[in-house]
């Protein structure tokens, strides 16, 4: 969600400054770039290391109620989502939101979209272990099945911005779209690396699906289909 449908980022890093500047200490850039992607207790771990005296779950909950704030006045969607999620709807594709954000906050941001994209929400309250960890992209993969059970995990595709993100959906056997946002990410003929959501389609994504089934052994799919996302860019 954070930094792949919406660039909240930015909502994230202002808070985590306000909060160690409030305890007397300094936040670099480089301290915020470590946090992209990752679990929220992670990051108050983090947080605490750099001088922040509360408790994690404090820590949580001060960080997610400023985002929320400054979501209900702005959503800063990223380029290309909504019309995705749209075309995804459109054609009957079930969609489920994977972030480690917690439900307050994801709830928030689904709440504006027109339509009712994501049919499943797994949040980073709802799991014991956050990204890189596959666990909440297993669960995802599971709701998915119980409302269509002829559906493989080899037909699940996963956007993702960060590195931890993108670790977590590899692990899980889903297929795999970076789409680098704040922090770069190294190239992987593993996985499909798009620019931006802008533009793209669903057919593209059901390309994707079809190249991992001519080899579902291998990586040679995958990074045709990263050569040919890079040609359409």
């Amino acid at each position: 969600m954070d930094g792949t449908i919406v660039d909240t980022e930015p909502y994230w890093i202002e808070a985590e400054h306000a909060l160690v500047a409030a305890h007397g200490g300094q936040w670099s850039h480089a301290q915020a770039m470590q946090l992209v992607g990752q679990s929220l207790v992670f990051s108050a771990g983090i947080l605490q290391n750099a001088g922040v005296k509360l408790e994690k779950r404090e820590i949580i909950d001060t960080l997610t109620a400023q985002v929320i704030s400054k979501v209900r006045k702005s959503v800063p969607w990223r380029p290309g989502a909504r019309e995705l999620l749209d075309q995804l709807h459109e054609a009957g594709v079930r969609c489920a939101l994977v972030t480690m954000s917690e439900g307050p906050l994801a709830r928030e941001i689904v709440a504006s979209l027109p339509k009712p994209y994501f049919e499943f929400l797994v949040t980073g309250d709802t799991v014991t272990n956050g990204k890189p960890h596959p666990e909440a992209y297993l669960n995802a993969v599971e709701l998915l099945q119980q409302a269509d059970p002829d559906l493989t995990i080899h037909e699940c595709v996963a956007l993702e911005d960060s590195a931890p993100g993108v670790a977590a959906a590899m692990a899980s056997g889903v297929i795999t779209v970076a789409i680098p946002h704040i922090v770069p990410l190294p190239a992987d003929p593993a996985r499909a690396t798009w620019h931006s959501l802008e533009g793209r389609t669903v057919a593209e994504l059901q390309q994707l699906v079809a190249r991992r089934s001519e080899f579902p052994a291998g990586d040679a799919g995958l990074e045709d289909a990263e050569v040919r996302s890079h040609a359409l860019d």
